[in-house]
C-alpha cells in the first residue's frame, strides 16, 4: 500500500470495472461526478473524490469512502475504517458507526443522489464524458438515468462489502 495519498485515477478513463460510466459536470459540485454500473448491475457513484458510495445489484450500500474514511457494510450496518500511517505500516482501524452516524450517512448519500437525479432532468447537470459497452443496448447515460428514475429513494444497507453476495 503506497505510504502518500494522490489524487485518484481518472474514472472515465481508468475505472474498467464500471462497464458502463458517464461524467457529469453539475453546477453546485467543484469535483465531476462519475455514476458507473458494474457486469452485474451494481452501481457507484463518485461525489468528487471524497463521496463514494457502491451498491450492489440488489441496489444495497455495500461500500464507500467518505471523507478520506473507507466504509463498508458488515451484516447490514456500516463501518469505518480510517488509515493510520507509521514509519513502517498502514493499519486500518475500525470504528462501528451508531445507528444515528450510520442514518446521517444514509440521509446524505439519498440527498446526493436525489440532486444529481434533479440536476440531470433539469438539464443543470452536463454530460462531459462517458463509456459504454461495446454491445450495449443502451448508451450509459441513458442507463443511469433509467436507473435514477426508477430509484425508490431508499438505500438499505447490504450484508456485506462484497459485490456478489449469496442471494
Amino acid at each position: 500500500m503506497a505510504r502518500e495519498e494522490s489524487y485518484r485515477e481518472d474514472l472515465i478513463r481508468e475505472a474498467t470495472g464500471l462497464v458502463d460510466r458517464v461524467e457529469y459536470e453539475v453546477e453546485s459540485t467543484e469535483e465531476p461526478v462519475v455514476v458507473g454500473f458494474r457486469r452485474d448491475g451494481s452501481i457507484s457513484f463518485f461525489f468528487g473524490q471524497d463521496r463514494v458510495y457502491q451498491f450492489n445489484r440488489h441496489n444495497e450500500l455495500r461500500r464507500g469512502y467518505l471523507n478520506g474514511k473507507l466504509l463498508k457494510a458488515e451484516n447490514g450496518t456500516l463501518v469505518f475504517l480510517t488509515r493510520e500511517r507509521t514509519e513502517t505500516q498502514v493499519q486500518l482501524l475500525r470504528h462501528e458507526l451508531t445507528e444515528r452516524e450510520q442514518q446521517t450517512i444514509i440521509d446524505e448519500a439519498k440527498q446526493n443522489i436525489a440532486k444529481l437525479k434533479t440536476a440531470i432532468e433539469d438539464g443543470t447537470a452536463c454530460e462531459s464524458r462517458s463509456v459504454s459497452q461495446d454491445d450495449a443496448d443502451e448508451p450509459a447515460r441513458e442507463r443511469v438515468l433509467r436507473w435514477l428514475q426508477s430509484w425508490s429513494g431508499v438505500i438499505a444497507v447490504a450484508a456485506s462489502a462484497r459485490v456478489s453476495d449469496p442471494r
